[in-house]
């Protein structure tokens, strides 16, 4: 059996799939925050920084470390303040503590 395969591009693929649109939507809009919160953040932390999941209006950060996440504690506020100036109305960040394997 011959079969032709025709490849698409990534952005063809997630037009053609409500899944993959979904998908890249999400991701799209956990970057953005991680963009507008980053910048809240000190330089010297951002690299312990992940963006992670968006559940209803709870967005997770996945740190590495614990010093780290303690002190994006005593940022949260400022850092939720300023996705509400972006338009992301009742945000919530949660903070969980990635270990390493």
């Amino acid at each position: 059996m011959n079969r032709r395969f025709n490849p698409v591009t990534l952005q063809q693929a997630t037009e053609g799939s409500p899944t993959l649109a979904s998908l890249a939507a999400r991701v799209r809009d956990t970057n953005e925050r991680l963009r507008v919160v980053l910048e809240g953040i000190p330089p010297e932390m951002r690299g312990a920084i992940q963006a992670g999941p968006v559940e209803g209006d709870v967005w997770c950060l996945l740190v590495q470390g614990s010093a780290a996440a303690a002190k994006l504690r005593q940022l949260l506020p400022a850092l939720q303040a300023r996705l509400r100036s972006k338009g992301w109305e009742g945000a919530t960040i949660r903070i969980k503590v990635q270990t390493r394997r």
